[in-house]
């Protein structure tokens, strides 16, 4: 469990940010008229956040990890 925890650490906190972002996204700005899908429910705008967060954090990770290999094997 360290050792996922320890891999995935900038995916976990870039989701938990974005699970906190899409929920303020939905406090402040969201839609009040319940027409907008995404932004007239708390839960799906956290969702929403969260993926976003996911995406961002495992595009980031795969990144760092081939800039990792790569200097390791020159």
């Amino acid at each position: 469990m360290k050792n996922f925890i320890r891999k995935n650490l900038l995916v976990i906190i870039l989701s938990v940010t974005g699970a906190i972002g899409g929920f303020l996204y939905w406090k402040f700005i969201g839609c009040m008229s319940g027409t907008c899908f995404i932004k007239s429910v708390w839960y799906m705008s956290t969702l929403y956040g969260l993926v976003a967060g996911y995406i961002t954090g495992s595009l980031i990770n795969d990144i760092i990890r081939s800039f990792k290999k790569e200097k390791k094997y020159e």
